[in-house]
């Protein structure tokens, strides 16, 4: 029987996975697709829109969402029984994409696909890290190299391993084709400056996209047979605790905020920067609504770069408000910080500045 090709599609936080999945459901040709998404965090973003494509291609039951932790830290309880319950379905699959959250190491969900009961019916067609090159070609994935470096040189009993940089190299190391999105946010120069960047990590191909789009021909059949190679492309941890110190994401926290309708979206999204910037988040996402607006308003935050738009109309009994998922270092995030952030996000939607809402 022939194995179903499944693509694994990681990267960091707010590198553009989403949006370049949803392209390829809108152009797959054809073909019949299932989504394994896994967040970071109990607000399942990313799936709820996928579901919203509207195509043949990503229909809501061909969408599994995997929101109770990395998927790389639950192989046996979540994983492998969803890819059990996606292969025994009558209808038979094309292709299988899987969204990393933007904290999963890939390499142990690839070996994954060596459990016996997943390696005789799917095999890894490819992985595909996105990679953002404006946020790094504006240093977003660590704090300062050279500073690192020279710490590290001036005392080897030191440890000043950085997980942004660690994340971003694994999931580098990792893949067989390296997305760089975003490029419309970058000059010709800037963009050879992060390739090479990537290319000291890894000897994938990488391939430029702007808005998401790339041809389904480009994303799939790529016919790596990644589950046979994954063994020789190791991790950080991997490689600092032979035998197996379980992975885990202490270095980073996220939590749900809450509020109201937007009263002003523009006063709330400048707000937003500024809260992003002084609290030093690193990622926000989820959704909104805006009073006076029958759309759901959906709010996506990389470092202070923020994106919104309206995705759908709200359904009828849909409770109206706003809840936003915020990622950042644990030693950033911790309760007293969550519970100043969530207040603030709470004044800025009811339409206070954000001045006011500190105080």
């Amino acid at each position: 029987m022939q194995k179903i090709p499944a693509t694994i599609v990681t990267g960091f936080l707010g590198a553009g996975k989403t949006t370049l999945i949803r392209n390829l459901l809108q152009n797959a040709g054809g073909r019949r697709i299932a989504l394994i998404v896994n967040e970071f965090g109990d607000l399942g973003v990313d799936g709820d829109l996928l579901k919203g494509c509207g195509v043949e291609a990503c229909r809501e039951d061909d969408v599994v969402e995997l929101t109770n932790g990395c998927i790389c830290c639950t192989v046996a309880d979540d994983f492998v029984p969803t890819m059990t319950m996606l292969l025994d379905r009558d209808r038979p699959l094309d292709h299988i994409v899987i969204e990393t959250s933007g904290l999963a190491l890939p390499q142990p969900l690839v070996a994954a696909f060596n459990w016996p009961q997943v390696k005789a019916r799917v095999t890894v067609d490819g992985v595909v890290t996105v990679i953002d090159a404006a946020a790094v070609a504006a240093g977003r994935f660590a704090h300062d190299e050279a500073a690192l470096a020279a710490q590290r040189a001036a005392d080897e009993s030191l440890d000043h391993d950085d997980p942004l940089e660690e994340l971003f190299e694994d999931q580098i190391v990792a893949a067989d084709m390296i997305v760089l999105s975003k490029a419309d946010l970058v000059d010709a120069a800037t963009l050879a400056r992060v390739s090479e960047q990537v290319s000291e990590h890894g000897s994938a191909k990488i391939v430029v996209s702007q808005g998401g789009r790339l041809p389904a021909e480009v994303l799939l059949g790529i016919g790596a047979g990644t589950e046979d190679l994954i063994a020789g492309r190791r991790s950080h941890h991997e490689i600092e605790h032979e035998g197996g110190a379980p992975h885990d994401h202490d270095d980073f926290e996220s939590f749900v905020a809450q509020a109201g309708p937007l009263a002003d979206t523009d006063a709330f999204v400048a707000g937003l920067k500024q809260l992003i910037a002084e609290e030093d988040i690193l990622r926000v996402k989820g959704f909104a609504a805006v009073a006076d607006k029958p759309m759901r308003l959906v709010v996506q935050a990389v470092g202070t770069r923020i994106e919104t738009y309206f995705d759908r109309p709200f359904a009828p009994g849909e409770a109206r408000g706003s809840r936003l998922v915020v990622i950042g270092l644990h030693d950033g995030l911790d309760a007293a910080a969550q519970a100043r952030i969530v207040a603030r996000i709470e004044a800025l939607a009811a339409g206070e500045a954000l001045g006011a809402a500190a105080e």
